[in-house]
């Protein structure tokens, strides 16, 4: 936490020196996703997140909804190639060209990631990973990794697509928002322990019976993810205008002889 924050703040001062105004909001996003992350890793949800189902589940939600979100909105891509270091912002670019990352930074393939993830809470592997401090160090590491490349694309500069290709996600990020809700629902209504981890956890008396454990848990997981949804489709408004932008501007630097060419190649298309 102390390197990102370090960092961002340097890049910040660089960009500066160099003439380019960074927003203050972006700033302040990425000061939320560490202040986040922290709470998570610090706070109550990561003391009890090996022991209570509500306490894994939101930890891990969070991790891969919220925080993502919080440091897309930062941009540190696009900060990185602004006040970065050349080497390190070459490398960032090549890494955000990669087809992996193009294949993940969309919303065709978004909603079956999450759905695959959280898939895994309704199998007894999810008791397994929930109590491992293995994994509990992997998904520190890993999901707000994975959380981030999918958003990034959304979010960074640049990232442009056609306009029909943006109608698709934007058609495809209302469906998952039923998606996404899948493994959250199936855990609230269902009334045996999925896990089969069926002994309760000791510890303070207010900790709930396996069942209850995972009915918190289904409730919190169906909440979190409808309203993750939510910065995924300002993120695609966003992209769709920027797209819709530049193809007006491709369109006005045609001359009408270049125009009429267009017009008739598509016209032979059709026929």
């Amino acid at each position: 936490m102390v390197v990102a924050a370090v960092a961002y703040g340097w890049w910040v001062v660089t960009a500066r020196r160099r003439g380019t105004r960074w927003p203050w909001w972006r700033t302040l996003s990425f000061v939320a996703a560490l202040v986040l992350f922290g709470i998570l890793q610090f706070g109550i949800v990561g003391v009890y997140d090996q022991t209570l189902r509500w306490a894994f589940v939101l930890r891990l939600a969070l991790l891969f909804f919220a925080v993502p979100t919080f440091a897309a909105f930062a941009a540190p891509l696009t900060l990185l190639r602004t006040g970065g270091p050349a080497r390190l912002a070459h490398a960032a670019s090549v890494v955000m060209g990669s087809r992996p990352v193009r294949v993940l930074g969309n919303a065709i393939v978004s909603p079956l990631v999450a759905l695959a993830l959280f898939c895994v809470l309704l199998t007894p592997l999810s008791a397994v990973i929930r109590t491992s401090p293995v994994w509990a160090v992997a998904i520190t590491v890993l999901v707000p990794m994975l959380g981030f490349g999918l958003l990034a694309p959304l979010s960074e500069a640049g990232a442009l697509r056609s306009s029909t290709f943006v109608t698709a996600e934007f058609l495809l990020a209302f469906v998952e928002l039923m998606l996404d809700a899948i493994p959250g629902i199936v855990m609230r209504i269902t009334d045996h322990v999925l896990d089969r981890a069926t002994v309760m956890a000791s510890g303070p008396a207010w900790f709930p019976s396996p069942l209850r454990d995972q009915h918190l848990a289904g409730d919190l997981l169906w909440f979190i993810a409808e309203v993750a949804d939510i910065p995924v489709l300002i993120s695609l408004f966003v992209r769709w205008q920027r797209t819709d932008r530049r193809e007006a501007r491709a369109v006005d630097a045609l001359s009408d002889e270049e125009m009429d060419e267009l017009t008739r190649a598509h016209l032979s298309r059709r026929g």
